[in-house]
């Protein structure tokens, strides 16, 4: 027992030791220049316990209304910066994008090798070519490419929902991974229970609970990394070899069944395949680094997209359109009569209809805004030291845009919280482009590379639904409305709360266009 009071004791002095150290150092460099302003620190640990483990988004905003636009604070002597308005975001993470695209070290991604995680890559040489294999499958002339298997996919989609409504989450959540398996590796996920989507889902839940700041004490004191396992409170080593085998599977499995589909001639289109194709000869020694980048790469975009637990943005946009629609009926009255106007309520729409229905369009831009599913999205880092407007920020500082508070501006969007598409549409009722929804995808270099496929499969999902379905409350055993609730939850990632609706065809013709695709 004494040993282990002397060792807790020791990983005390050295952790404070480390603060100092640290804090001493950046004390040196800021002459005189102050951070930005935010909630007073407490000695050693500063804001450790300041930090909200869930909706820090809203207590982000309400200190910006008492400290301004740009808030710090600090955890073990670790400053972190969080911007609340779209002018902070772009004057650092646009105009200064090449010093404010780093990411943070996260000790515990360290601990189970996953350099290779492009979100979270540092910003090197690697990450730049992981980028460029992104960019060449998922630009919007190639994602153009992928519609045709979203349309069946949602196909699909609608079959499910008619067939078991009360099971609207699973299926919108396996939809959504399908969509994502299809346009990766050109894989046709079947089963709810598909090993690929499971065990990118585990990974990705993984990685988003433990990333943000006081998620794990190693990654505040990395420090803790080289003492010995057991040890009490080292039981993330264990969580990390775990993460260590979901992160080889999950980049390895798939890749490896598009390689034999190249053999056997039965690959198809996505954007592996497409990254593939442009390499000279696919077996050649001097290829194998090139190969293993590509297998790394849509590994990446594999864990954060097509989850399964709802956690990535097209799936909780999803969830959050069906609230809605239980929530404001109204709105769904006035897009199905924009539908029928255009499709005679005869067929299904297409992408082909999009220029013709803006309040569809103006319904997704809307249910961007209205539930971000990202609302800090994942943090920056500085590269080196940097003043703005008279405020310090060190090198190493990490960075967070807080774009629901950007988003939920009420001096831009009046009522902010009330889910009003008309925002988005002219007088003549055509639909606008806004600027600041950009915000929702990131800024600067570290943008989604796969912001083009969340359009274009967000907008077939609604348009379908909406086609052939009509979404109100569920009711009790005494036929009362079961009520719902607009509350999120969440901490990387805001989703709704769990709900419940009645989903149900229109009408026969409806039914029967369900029926017959």
């Amino acid at each position: 027992m004494a040993s282990y009071s002397f060792i807790a004791l020791d990983t005390v002095v050295l952790a404070a030791v480390f603060i100092t150290f640290r804090a001493f150092g950046s004390r040196r460099r800021r002459k005189g220049l102050p951070y930005p302003p935010g909630p007073r620190p407490l000695p050693v640990i500063g804001n450790l316990f300041d930090i909200p483990s869930e909706y820090s988004w809203l207590t982000y905003a309400e200190w910006a209304k008492i400290y301004g636009d740009v808030i710090s604070l600090t955890v073990l002597g670790k400053v972190i910066v969080v911007l609340n308005s779209p002018q902070s975001a772009k004057d650092l993470l646009e105009k200064r994008t090449a010093m404010y695209s780093e990411r943070p070290e996260i000790p515990f991604y360290d601990l189970m090798e996953w350099g290779w995680f492009v979100p979270t890559a540092r910003f090197d040489d690697s990450w730049r070519a992981g980028r460029k294999i992104l960019d060449r499958g998922l630009r919007p002339n190639v994602a153009i490419q992928y519609q045709p298997m979203q349309t069946t996919k949602v196909h699909d989609l609608l079959k499910h929902l008619v067939s078991e409504p009360e099971k609207f989450k699973e299926h919108i959540e396996h939809f959504q991974g399908a969509t994502i398996m299809a346009s990766v590796y050109g894989y046709d996920a079947q089963d709810h229970n598909d090993r690929y989507l499971s065990v990118a889902t585990e990974m990705s839940h993984l990685g988003s609970r433990t990333v943000l700041p006081g998620a794990l004490l190693v990654n505040d004191l990395p420090i803790l990394k080289h003492f010995p396992e057991w040890l009490p409170g080292m039981g993330f080593k264990s969580l990390a070899r775990h993460g260590r085998k979901l992160g080889e599977e999950v980049v390895d499995a798939p890749f490896q069944f598009i390689k034999n589909g190249m053999c056997n001639g039965t690959a198809l289109p996505s954007m592996t395949l497409f990254n593939l194709q442009d390499l000279d000869d696919i077996d050649s020694p001097e290829s194998e680094q090139t190969l293993r980048l590509i297998a790394r790469t849509s590994g990446s975009l594999h864990a954060v997209a097509s989850t399964t637990s709802g956690t990535d943005t097209t799936a909780s946009s999803m969830l959050s359109f069906l609230l809605m629609l239980v929530l404001y009926p109204e709105i769904q009255k006035k897009a199905q009569a924009e539908l029928d106007a255009v499709t005679g309520a005869a067929r299904l729409p297409n992408y082909s209809d999009r220029p013709r229905l803006p309040y569809i369009d103006a319904i997704c831009k809307e249910l961007l805004r209205w539930r971000i599913v990202t609302p800090v999205g994942f943090p920056h880092a500085t590269l080196q030291d940097d003043v703005y407007n008279g405020y310090f920020i060190p090198k190493g500082t990490l960075v967070l845009a807080n774009s629901w508070a950007m988003l939920h501006d009420p001096n831009i969007y009046p009522d902010p919280e009330t889910f009003q598409p008309e925002r988005f549409l002219t007088e003549d009722g055509q639909c606008k482009d806004d600027p600041a929804l950009s915000a929702l995808f990131g800024f600067g270099k570290r943008i989604c590379p796969g912001r083009h496929l969340v359009d274009s499969n967000l907008f077939i999902f609604v348009a379908s639904v909406l086609s052939v379905f009509t979404v109100g409350h569920a009711k009790d055993a005494q036929g009362n409305d079961i009520p719902v609730s607009a509350a999120s939850t969440g901490a990387l990632v805001s989703r709704p709360k769990p709900f419940q609706c009645s989903i149900t065809p229109r009408d026969g013709k409806a039914e029967k266009l369900i029926v017959a695709i």
